[in-house]
């Protein structure tokens, strides 16, 4: 699809007048790194039922079969690279027009690409975590200490199956991620929602967090969605292609470095 030039340069001026800008971003910033939604036609969850392999009771009942889930999970984050809109975005950091990513992904792209000061709401799939004893550790590393790699993955100090540290369904959004959050809402002055509609609570507080300390809201999706109503603005078109015209749009209006 053609891109809007004048929502896009509309929006470059707005985030420069109005910095720092804080991006919320979803499932549909990754669409182009190959990770498919996981609500999406040939999602995740079109094949397991969220409930049997999604939620912290049916992983505490039966691990081995969650982790058949996690497994393919493991499979496709692994093959999936930053796009050109998440490298555009870590190119802003660095200018210092965004000051941190609130990002619902576990896919760690954000940070890959170049991104420093990311919160992330929901997790991070290339970290484990041992629900029994609370060591945290990277998948790469798992058996090393006694020399063997188990399946499911085994913690390393007591036995126990290890689990992604990501929130299933059932558990709380860790404090230390919505302190974070609603932080960076309060000190911006543009709020840039990308790639969700932002409708799951608590996250869609932060659109209203964001709008009650002043800022102005931007939406970056394909399409209309929930929150389109309340925003000041938006920009229609794939996040790979926005980002960079934003981006450049952008660094046009800064000084030369």
């Amino acid at each position: 699809m053609s891109l809007d030039s004048t929502a896009i340069e509309r929006a470059a001026d707005l985030m420069v007048r109005q910095q720092p800008v804080v991006f919320l971003t979803g499932a549909g910033v990754s669409v182009e790194s190959g990770i498919p939604d996981f609500r999406s036609p040939g999602g995740l969850w079109e094949r397991f039922d969220p409930a049997e392999y999604a939620s912290i009771h049916a992983f505490r009942s039966d691990p081995h079969k969650v982790w058949r889930m996690l497994r393919e999970l493991e499979r496709t984050l692994d093959a999936a690279a930053p796009n050109p809109g998440h490298v555009a975005l870590a190119r802003l950091e660095e200018r210092g027009i965004v000051s941190g990513v609130i990002t619902q992904n576990i896919d760690n792209l954000h940070q890959e690409a170049g991104s420093r000061n990311v919160v992330e709401f929901h997790g991070n799939g290339r970290h484990l975590v041992c629900l029994r004893c609370g060591v945290r550790t990277r998948p790469d590393t798992v058996g090393l200490a006694r020399g063997e790699r188990r399946e499911p993955p085994e913690c390393f100090e007591c036995g126990a199956i290890l689990k992604p540290d990501v929130v299933f369904f059932g558990e709380s959004i860790p404090e230390h991620a919505l302190n974070d959050s609603f932080r960076l809402a309060a000190s911006c002055g543009v709020m840039a929602v990308a790639g969700t509609s932002a409708t799951v609570m608590p996250c869609s507080a932060l659109p209203f967090a964001a709008r009650q300390a002043g800022a102005a809201l931007v939406e970056i999706n394909l399409s209309r969605t929930e929150i389109s109503s309340m925003v000041d603005l938006a920009v229609r078109g794939p996040w790979g292609e926005v980002m960079p015209a934003l981006a450049a749009e952008i660094e046009a209006r800064l000084p030369v470095p």
